[in-house]
């Protein structure tokens, strides 16, 4: 079974209360110099195509789908523009927290992510930067990630491994096929 059939894992997980803080465009940093004197990495942001701008107020804050070590990932509604009512996951990174190296790492993924489309692989619609944040705006996929069904299952059918390989290969070489090679494949992504 795909995983956007399955139930969605994250239904009880809390919201943070300081993470439904909003921010305006005149908060996007514009400098190449953070208020630390530290070197800025210069996001571009992103616009799926036929869409406007958007900014983190433009979004409703439902709840956690996710935590790492370097920020959330959220279940947002998209509440103001043409593509109101959609439901994307929200990734938030703290630019605090990020290392010169997460930086480029993160300025990486937002460019790959902004022109890689495939069918098997998440789309980014958004991307903008507040003073202390990074925020990418992407499809949400109601079933969750391959770790979370492992978990709950135990043990696939040989349909189901046969479905997610052939997802895979198909993704990954797509990727090859654009000169990008993923280096950070496991069953929590």
């Amino acid at each position: 079974m795909p995983l956007a059939n399955l139930q969605d894992p994250w239904l009880d997980m809390p919201v943070d209360a300081d993470a439904s803080e909003t921010h305006s465009s005149a908060d996007m940093l514009t400098d190449e110099e953070n208020v630390d004197g530290e070197h800025e990495y210069n996001l571009e942001d992103v616009t799926a195509d036929g869409h406007e701008r958007a900014e983190s107020s433009h979004f409703e804050l439902l709840r956690v789908l996710g935590q790492g070590s370097f920020g959330k990932v959220f279940l947002v509604r998209k509440i103001i523009g043409k593509d109101a009512g959609t439901l994307y996951a929200m990734k938030v990174l703290k630019k605090a927290t990020l290392k010169v190296r997460d930086r480029l790492r993160t300025k990486m993924e937002r460019d790959i992510l902004a022109e890689v489309r495939h069918p098997f692989i998440v789309k980014l619609h958004y991307a903008f930067q507040t003073e202390g944040k990074v925020y990418l705006i992407l499809d949400f996929l109601r079933g969750g990630d391959l770790f979370h069904r492992l978990s709950r299952e135990i043990l696939f059918t040989e349909e189901d491994v046969k479905f997610y390989l052939a997802e895979l290969a198909l993704a990954l070489g797509h990727l090859h096929s654009l000169g990008i090679i993923y280096r950070d494949l496991k069953p929590e992504k």
